[in-house]
């Protein structure tokens, strides 16, 4: 696992996204079981569980979790049009391993945790992720996370790809 924080030259954070996706990969193939099932959350949590699945060589596909309809902000930020939840496994019994790319203050895992025991009930849920910036308001810690940062609140972090496929992490605000 890596530790990053904004350089005191040059006030900036650098973070390669691709080599903590690396890291990611090697974590996760530490997580995983035989019957091991990967769930992304929309957006970047999605796209890292679609690109572990293809280079685990995994069979089936990897689930979408959308934290949309569980968000206690809902009154705020109203109904979003991301993705939706899809779940092409049965959950109940299910060891899942749930993928995201930066957590935060928890909240949002929270609404996914509701939103996956909606289509049943797991034996076990486990959490992996690229970035852990810190500032949580839940107890929730990820089982595996590539990298640790600090940041201000009021800055972002958000994972970002190209048309190729690779991964960025964009910095935002603050």
């Amino acid at each position: 696992m890596s530790t990053a924080e904004p350089s005191a030259l040059s006030g900036s954070l650098v973070l390669d996204a691709e080599a903590l996706y690396r890291e990611l990969l090697r974590g996760v193939r530490g997580l995983r079981t035989d019957g091991t099932r990967l769930a992304g959350i929309a957006s970047g949590g999605a796209w890292l569980a679609e690109r572990l699945h293809q280079e685990l060589g995994l069979a089936g596909a990897p689930g979408v979790l959308s934290s949309v309809l569980h968000r206690d902000d809902f009154a705020q930020r109203g109904l979003s049009a991301g993705a939706q939840t899809l779940l092409p496994f049965d959950v109940n019994g299910a060891d899942v391993l749930v993928l995201d790319d930066v957590l935060y203050t928890g909240r949002t895992l929270r609404a996914v945790l509701n939103e996956l025991f909606d289509y049943g009930r797991p034996a076990s849920v486990r959490l992996a992720v690229l970035v852990d910036r810190g500032g949580r308001e839940l107890p929730v810690q990820a089982d595996f996370a590539a990298a640790r940062v600090g940041l201000p609140a009021a800055q972002s972090l958000a994972l970002a790809r190209d048309g190729y496929g690779r991964f960025h992490l964009r910095l935002e605000g603050g």
